[in-house]
């Protein structure tokens, strides 16, 4: 026989399936100690048997099941059915006379809160706070009953099932039990976070409070008192006009009053009493060990705990090794990919990184994770007076709203003091760089010579002419061993990649050197700064551009052949190829498709995370881009511009060196001019060789990383290939030595399921040991009312209308179309060629949107955030890259 009702003592978070997550915490606290009414609850099994007494329901389910959270009508209409048929069911007198027994228990007097908990409510990796119904004072078996019943039709109410529905909880497997709790009667109520909730500062208690009944504060009808608590200290007391309060009424039910006036500016909790709340506070998250919402309530001087629950919106910390204050900085912000990594992915992009790394240590220390995102320790930087300045300088080029935060963190009194009491800065400096002088020192002779001596015209050759042997020669290492020594050899190449690219890497400086001389020489003998923008139309040996030409190429190539198009729009990656070559010019577009593919195959969308899938393995994932160009782009079009933007920062160049000439001492002074310019162009394109160079070995890695993944799968011991991107790289080694001790099916599925969880999150750009999120404020900026203000990076105006793409290869555009994006790397470049212009959520001067931009000559802005959400497709806008703001005009 079904048990239908237990006592809050009989249970703990071992019930969860029956008693749902608001029940099982109840009892959890009540076994703990804490301070919790009295109360039972209404397990699981009531409300399936309650449920399997209707025919009905199996339908209803199956047309929930059928239901997208873009359909709110139909959610509204179909929620509305089920809740009013429930409502109609009989609760069986077996479920009524164990409800009975409890309720007389605890005391028919009594008045109670009914509250549902669902099974999936109240976890650590999610919470459906406030998806169901609550209902307070309930007196009477009857009223009791019918509150119940209540309950149990919530679980279908509008936005119950929207947010199943989003996060992935079915409907059928989601059950519902009751929570019947002793009604207190508080003099004040509110709630409390262990953490602050606005900027997740994990030392800061905050708690909000009002009069009477919580009812009031929860549904958000009232002001409340804000009150923040840090180490045993009140840090905050912000006291709001607290116009009304809810109260109990004698025959049940509650009712909305207004307070006296002497009540309603007055402290509602005295500063004893808030610090004795805030150890409660403290006490619950300890017993926990995670950060807790919980409801409280004042009556008699004695605090009491209605509710408490994860908080499962905070951004996980990343780890430390002693008490000292540390300054994160997202990477996903700085490399334009804020997608979750896999675990692989992210031991891999560690493994390369250079600074802070001695000969012996990997991964890398300063290079840190959280929530599957990597973040830069930069602590030991900030210190040091002289290079901090510096830093944040560079850090404004590459996203202002970080160089603003890093302000922000440097100036607080607690950073003050930490960077006060930190000795020997300047040294703590030189070893995180000390693995790089080497490589620094060898390449100033490749500066020196290249700015002083060699021809601009044959930079391009020197940079990237020793890179194809010293590619082959590791591929070639890498993929001639097999086993665990393969993996050894990655690991060899990642830790020497980028002393073997020096010299190579070294002439990326030169436009950042010539650059700034050239427009302070501008400055002295014009009087005017350089128009950046023209000069960087179109120039030569930039991959990535050189890339989207090469796309277009292949729009122009299919373009010829609609049967190519028709199989395109159509075609599948296991059987491209196959199916290509039986429609008339597939092997002419395969042809080109070829030469594409050799040169730039090993790209993608999010290509620093070598779990991601590259071009060459799923061609379809181009097919977008493709098409996108033959609709927005006339034949040979992409090609006209570039030539047009070469010649016009040519003609910039021979204007500027006219003017310069009819100066005094002119001719000299020109010719130094020219050089430098000449050197900008001829080097600035080299930007984006760096990452393709590395994405080159990111595919040689990927490609002996998946080699033997295909081993492991063959023997058994992966379920899938891909499963194995969920180890990092030492885990893969020691499961090839066949030295893994771990569940190894346990840990691929528990880093599945955070992987999920952590995809939802947004990595903040700065955030703290404390977990505390320092947002970053832009500079007023002169722009029409109402419009959205970002960093201006590529000069010019347009309108067009609106179109979201979250992930390039669903991306379908018109001509004329706005392209607004969460982020560009070199995966998205394709889609830049149809479009009027750029609109990103991140980045800054010298990301890599905002470089391709300037090449392709459209106006772009960036650095908005949540634009891809504020803004809606089909919105007709302005984009002014000159200003840096996007105008919704209709």
């Amino acid at each position: 026989m079904s048990v239908y009702v237990m006592h809050f003592n009989e249970v703990d978070r071992t019930n969860l399936s029956e008693v749902g997550g608001k029940g099982a915490n109840l009892g959890e606290m009540v076994k703990a100690g804490f301070p919790v009414p009295p109360g039972f609850c209404i397990a699981t099994s009531a409300y399936r048997d309650f449920i399997a007494a209707s025919s009905e329901m199996d339908r209803f389910f199956d047309l929930l099941d059928q239901l997208k959270p873009d359909q709110p009508e139909e959610i509204i209409k179909l929620g509305k059915l089920i809740r009013d048929h429930l409502l109609t069911i009989p609760i069986s007198q077996t479920i009524k006379l164990s409800i009975l027994d409890a309720w007389k228990v605890l005391g028919e007097e009594r008045a109670y809160a009914v509250r549902s908990s669902a099974t999936a409510e109240d976890l650590p990796t999610a919470s459906f706070a406030g998806q169901q119904e609550t209902y307070l004072n309930v007196k009477g078996i009857d009223q009791l009953l019918q509150a119940v019943r209540k309950c149990w039709s919530s679980l279908f109410t509008d936005r119950a099932i929207i947010y199943r529905i989003k996060n992935g909880f079915g409907h059928r497997s989601v059950y519902l039990s009751v929570v019947v709790q002793q009604m207190i009667f508080p003099e004040v109520s509110g709630l409390m976070f262990t953490v602050d909730p606005v900027t997740g500062h994990r030392n800061i208690i905050s708690i909000d409070a009002s009069f009477g009944l919580g009812e009031a504060l929860v549904s958000g009808i009232v002001s409340a008192d804000s009150y923040q608590v840090l180490k045993g200290k009140i840090i905050k007391k912000q006291i709001a006009e607290k116009k009304i309060a809810i109260y109990p009424v004698t025959e049940g039910g509650t009712i909305t009053r207004e307070l006296a006036p002497e009540l309603q500016k007055k402290q509602a909790l005295s500063d004893d009493k808030i610090l004795e709340l805030a150890q409660l506070g403290q006490k619950i998250e300890k017993h926990y060990c995670s950060e807790q919402d919980v409801e409280w309530c004042l009556a008699g001087d004695k605090f009491y705990i209605l509710q408490s629950r994860p908080i499962t919106s905070l951004y996980p910390i990343p780890k430390v090794y002693d008490n000292k204050l540390h300054v994160f900085l997202s990477v996903a912000h700085l490399q334009m990919m804020t997608n979750a990594m896999r675990p692989m992915g992210i031991s891999v992009f560690r493994g390369i990184f250079p600074i802070g790394k001695d000969s012996v240590s990997f991964p890398n220390p300063v290079i840190t994770e959280a929530g599957d995102r990597l973040f830069f320790d930069v602590t030991t930087l900030l210190y040091n007076k002289t290079f901090r300045r510096y830093f944040i300088w560079r850090i404004a080029i590459v996203d202002e709203l970080m160089r603003d935060a890093l302000v922000k963190i440097v100036s607080s009194k607690i950073f003050q003091q930490e960077a006060k009491a930190n000795k020997d800065t300047t040294k703590q400096v030189f070893q995180l760089f000390k693995p790089m002088l080497p490589l620094y020192l060898k390449g100033i002779p490749v500066i020196v010579n290249n700015l002083l001596f060699l021809d601009p015209s044959g930079i391009i050759e020197r940079a990237t002419a020793p890179l194809e042997h010293i590619i082959d020669k590791y591929r070639h290492s890498i993929m001639q061993v097999s086993g665990p020594e393969r993996i050894k050899r990655v690991q060899e190449s990642m830790r020497k990649l980028l002393q073997e690219l020096n010299g190579s890497m070294m002439y990326v400086l030169l436009p950042f050197i010539a650059l700034p001389i050239a427009n302070r020489l501008a400055r002295l003998w014009l009087g005017e700064d350089l128009d950046v923008d023209i000069l960087s139309k179109s120039s030569p040996g930039n991959v990535t551009g050189e890339m989207g030409l090469m796309i277009g190429d292949l729009a122009d190539t299919a373009r010829k052949y609609p049967e190519v198009i028709a199989y395109l729009e159509r075609a599948e990656d296991r059987t491209f190829y196959q199916g290509l070559g039986k429609v008339k010019g597939g092997d002419i577009f395969r042809a080109e498709l070829d030469r594409f593919m050799e040169l730039y195959g090993m790209r993608c969308p999010g290509e620093i995370d070598i779990s991601n899938i590259r071009w060459w393995e799923a061609p379809t994932l181009l097919v977008p881009s493709i098409i996108n160009h033959i609709k927005s782009n006339a034949p040979g079009e992409h090609r006209d511009r570039f030539r047009q933007g070469r010649k016009e920062a040519q003609e910039a160049i021979q204007k500027l060196l006219d003017r310069i000439g009819n100066t005094p001492a002119g001719n000299f002074k020109a010719r130094l001019m020219s050089r430098l310019l000449f050197i900008y162009r001829n080097s600035t394109g080299l930007r984006e060789f760096p990452k393709y160079v590395i994405v080159r070995f990111f595919d040689i890695y990927r490609q002996a990383i998946l080699a033997e993944a295909r081993v492991l799968h063959q023997r058994g011991i992966l379920e899938r290939e891909e499963d194995v991107f969920y180890l990092y790289l030492d885990e893969l080694v020691a499961l090839l030595d066949k030295r893994f001790n771990e569940n190894l099916k346990e840990l691929i599925e528990s880093r599945k399921r955070a992987y999920e969880q952590y995809q939802k999150m947004t990595p903040p750009r700065v955030m703290t040991s404390e977990g505390e999120v320092i947002t970053g404020v832009r500079s007023d900026v002169e722009a029409p009312k109402g419009a959205l203000i970002g960093t201006p990076v590529s000069a010019g105006v347009a309108e067009g209308y609106v179109k979201v793409i979250l992930k390039p290869e669903a991306a379908k555009l018109n001509k004329g179309d706005i392209l607004v994006a969460p982020f560009t790397d070199p995966g998205w470049t394709p889609l830049f060629y149809s479009v009027e212009a750029l609109v990103v959520e991140i980045g800054g001067m010298m990301t890599h949107g905002s470089v391709i931009a300037r090449e392709y000559g459209i106006p772009a802005v960036v650095g908005i955030e949540n634009a891809t959400k504020i803004l809606k497709d089909g919105q007709y806008v302005r984009v002014d890259g000159t200003r840096g703001f996007v105008q919704v005009l209709k």
